[in-house]
């Protein structure tokens, strides 16, 4: 016992952890709620209306929350899927159809069986009043043959032949009562162009009766001739006699919110009993076969109240109900169509149990469809563990020739197709490690440290859009002067345009520090490295290059520009553009270039760049442009080398957002 106390202690801590804090609010809220509610019915009180919306809204929250729960949990099995699928398509449709076909067959039967009530009781009013026409025009002969008056009040003895006929009447209605000289009061509740008759049920102090008032001409004076039918246990017991129990309830308006006994609600308002009468001797019978059922229907009728005739709103509601059994009901309808019932009942039969046929058929075949999906997702399952643990030559049986045969043979694809990805993302990892391994080379052929040459401060940076760069910059310090700067841009990306800049940095440096001066002109250095790059690499490989060597003692840059983006040399708002030199390196041998000798102020400033640089694209696709690099340059004419090489990438990282870069991004600042 305290095992199984412990254990339901700790789920329930547990069940209370994993509920966030509204969780816990809501079931605080029910808690208190049921407590207070528990106390208050023990003390005759009730917890207020406020306090009950929000715990309604607590308790809303809390199923809604348990609905998606078990959803979460049930859902997660296919079956499980297909089982809701299927009783929601199919199971939850047939049982509201039928349970909408047996309430409209309930509703039916109870208005049929309410109708026969009603149209029996209007005959027996009907009679009532054709009662009072008949002794009326009797007793008005009497008296015009007599020439005296009758005595007013009530008539025991029939009028001149009509004997039997009131023998009958009374008979058939037991209590009648004949009176002359009252009811002329009722004569205002005529009927329509029957301003001296009337007939109707009337309640006199509660009492039920049925009654007939008529008033005739007779010696110059009105006689008045009023029928009388009480509504007795034995009146009903001759009310539709083919039907079973039936009971009158007079009631009225209910005048509290609650009113004690039982009630009925009609038109909007409450009304609670005052006096009912049943039928004498009327039982119910015995069931025709298993699936009858028994029917209770209700109706209303508006008698006429005798304390207020006049006003139409102090009528009085009257109940009217009976129980029968459906066979009963249903024998009545038949026997309106005589034997052609028979024949739609039979056509009935026979569509039911072709209906039960095929859902019969259509679940049998549901359940097969449901083991078949649920195999195959079994299967799928058990496969993915394989391939979870890394078995990719685990294979599904394929046991359909089917759309599910056809998705496990597309798994036993896909497995194929993943271990043959696998082998070759191991080569690719084998090569992006070579790759790593090519860009720490890379990296060690651009300076790694600045030249140290007096009255030149100068930055440099290198981006490259793959792992590897096409783009080559370089520092050569070719005295205590003298500076070489090189600048250069490989046809194409990755791997091939690295090894073309490695081949050009060290063709270069062999050319440019040859006796540590070099051993002529820049465009005698840049025609050597045409030569070289035309007889080493292939037909469509080429690079631009710029090539300059600073003086600092002459203030001088000479400089050679092989089809490169031409430099900015800025001394304050003069703008130099450095483009003498030539054709791109690489593409014919037999080219000569020219260099160019240009003096350079105190304090201006050099930029070198890439075409990555310029041709950098914004998300529109369109590209910084040469002309708002040099107004930003401009901008930063007198700031420091490094100020302004990190303003330019600001730029350029702006400018292009969140666009992938797609070029090589080189950038060299020199201060002099």
């Amino acid at each position: 016992m305290s095992s199984i106390f412990s254990n339901a202690s700790e789920l329930g801590r547990e069940f209370w952890r994993r509920l966030n804090f509204a969780d816990r609010l809501a079931f605080a809220a029910v808690l208190i709620y049921a407590v207070l509610a528990l106390l208050g019915r023990a003390q005759g009180r009730v917890p207020g209306g406020a306090m009950r919306v929000v715990v309604i809204l607590a308790a809303g929250y809390l199923l809604v929350r348990g609905l998606l729960w078990t959803r979460r949990q049930w859902l997660w099995s296919m079956r499980n899927q297909l089982i809701d699928l299927y009783v929601f398509l199919a199971v939850v449709p047939l049982v509201l159809l039928l349970a909408m076909g047996a309430l409209s067959l309930y509703l039916f039967y109870w208005h049929f069986g309410a109708y026969l009530v009603y149209a029996d009781l209007e005959k027996r009013i009907e009679q009532v009043g054709s009662t009072a026409e008949t002794l009326s025009t009797a007793y008005a002969l009497e008296t015009a043959a007599s020439g005296a008056q009758r005595q007013v009040g009530p008539i025991t003895e029939p009028p001149p032949h009509r004997s039997t006929f009131f023998a009958a009447a009374q008979e058939n209605f037991p209590g009648l009562k004949v009176e002359l000289g009252t009811g002329q009061e009722l004569l205002a509740r005529s009927a329509e162009g029957r301003h001296m008759h009337f007939e109707g049920l009337v309640a006199d102090h509660d009492v039920l009766e049925l009654r007939a008032v008529v008033g005739r001409p007779s010696n110059g004076q009105e006689l008045f001739l009023s029928v009388e039918v009480p509504v007795t246990p034995e009146f009903l017991a001759k009310l539709e006699p083919r039907l079973g129990p039936i009971a009158i309830i007079t009631t009225r308006p209910a005048q509290q919110a609650r009113p004690p006994g039982q009630v009925f609600r009609s038109r909007g308002s409450t009304l609670m009993v005052i006096r009912q009468v049943q039928a004498a001797g009327r039982t119910l019978s015995p069931r025709a076969h298993w699936f009858d059922f028994k029917v209770t229907g209700y109706t209303r009728i508006d008698a006429v109240n005798m304390a207020d005739v006049t006003n139409l709103h102090a009528e009085v509601p009257v109940i009217l109900r009976y129980t029968a059994w459906a066979s009963q009901i249903n024998g009545l309808l038949l026997a309106l169509v005589g034997e052609w019932g028979g024949i739609a009942v039979t056509a009935l039969l026979v569509v039911g149990a072709i209906f039960l046929l095929i859902e019969l058929a259509a679940f049998a075949g549901s359940i097969s469809m449901t083991r078949s999906m649920t195999r195959a997702v079994n299967d799928l399952s058990q496969a993915t563990h394989y391939v979870e643990s890394g078995d990719f030559s685990h294979r599904i049986e394929i046991r359909r020739h089917d759309q599910l045969g056809a998705l496990a043979g597309s798994f036993n694809s896909m497995t194929a197709s993943v271990a043959t990805l696998i082998d070759e993302e191991r080569q690719l990892q084998r090569l992006e490690h070579e790759l790593v391994i090519a860009r720490e080379v890379q990296a060690q052929l651009f300076p790694t440290q600045k030249p140290a040459v007096q009255g030149v401060e100068i930055e440099a940076v290198c981006r490259p859009a793959r792992v590897v760069s096409g783009d080559y910059y370089d520092f050569l310090p070719l005295g205590p002067a003298r500076l070489g700067l090189a600048l250069a841009d490989i046809s194409g990306k990755g791997i091939s345009a690295a090894l073309i800049m490695a081949s050009l940095q060290a063709a270069l440096r062999s050319q440019a520090l040859f006796d540590g001066r070099g051993p002529g002109s820049t465009a005698e250095i840049v025609g050597r490295l045409n030569h070289h790059l035309f007889r080493s690499t292939s037909a469509d490989r080429y690079a631009t290059f710029f090539y300059g060597v600073y003086d600092a003692q002459t203030r001088r840059l000479e400089y050679t520009n092989a089809g490169h983006p031409a430099p900015l040399c800025i001394s304050g708002e003069r703008v130099q553009r450095l483009s003498a030199g030539g054709t791109v390196l690489g593409l014919f041998d037999d080219r000569s270039y020219e260099s160019q000798v240009i003096e350079v102020p105190p304090g201006s400033l050099l930029i070198a760049y890439s075409d990555g640089l310029t041709e950098a694209e914004d998300p529109q696709g369109r590209e910084l442009g040469e002309q708002r690099l040099l107004d930003e340059v401009m901008r930063l004419r007198n700031e420091s080398a490094r100020v302004v090489l990190k303003k330019v990438l600001e730029v350029v990282d702006r400018w292009t957002g969140p666009v992938e870069q797609m070029d090589d991004i080189t950038l060299i600042v020199a201060r002099f």
